[in-house]
């Protein structure tokens, strides 16, 4: 399959960059540049990308609005490559259904360990395992990565079906904020609690979940979370 990469970023130099940067990552991809959100939404809307890098600041509609339109409609890995450091703006991306996000000014060998890494969780094959986990009306196929929920698929992207996986794998374990962002994210984002946080609240948003009465992910404060036993 040829990897096709959307990059949306009205700065020419930065779009050059990240879609020279693609291209040597993944000889042969398919690279389209947009210099604003409505070019990105119609580009994307033509032919859906695997992989999209989206600024914030950019002609109408912004990153934020571009990023929630994508995710109503898609599951592809998203990155956000701005300018906007503050950590309300890292989590309103997140929330909105971002995979990541990246300032400005960034190293383009950090830019692209997170879009590999991203990549990869996308394109995982399902690994072979035993059976599937049920707890109530939850159920998890590990071999096709299916969830359900009351008998209705609930669509995941890769990089929350791999946190669900993680703590439905180690049901009624408490597993700690670092362990889950080792195995999920990377070491290098161990220490990146905020991405923890928004990707749980995201999952239990999807699942039906209330964090005040957990039925299945449950907050062990100070130290991370657990998913309820399985019967």
């Amino acid at each position: 399959m040829t990897l096709k990469v959307l990059v949306a970023d009205d700065a020419e130099d930065v779009a050059a960059t990240v879609a020279f940067g693609a291209r040597m990552t993944w000889p042969g991809c398919t690279v389209t540049v947009a210099h604003g959100g409505a070019d990105a939404l119609a580009r994307f809307a033509t032919d859906p990308s695997d992989l999209v890098v989206l600024d914030i600041e950019m002609p109408p509609p912004n990153g934020f609005e571009v990023c929630q339109r994508i995710r109503a409609a898609s599951a592809v890995p998203i990155m956000m490559l701005t300018v906007r450091a503050s950590t309300f703006d890292k989590i309103r991306a997140l929330d909105l259904g971002a995979d990541d996000y990246l300032c400005k000014p960034f190293e383009p060998s950090e830019l692209f360990a997170r879009l590999r890494a991203l990549v990869r969780r996308s394109c995982a094959p399902p690994p072979v395992a035993g059976p599937g986990f049920v707890l109530g009306d939850f159920s998890l196929d590990h071999a096709t990565q299916q969830v359900c929920v009351g008998g209705e698929v609930v669509r995941l992207t890769s990089t929350e079906y791999r946190l669900l996986e993680e703590l439905v794998r180690h049901a009624g374990t408490i597993l700690s904020h670092q362990v889950l962002l080792d195995r999920v994210w990377g070491a290098a984002y161990v220490h990146d609690i905020h991405y923890l946080k928004v990707f749980v609240r995201r999952l239990r948003r999807k699942l039906g979940d209330d964090a005040e009465h957990p039925r299945y992910i449950r907050t062990e404060w100070g130290v991370g979370y657990r998913f309820a036993a399985g019967c």
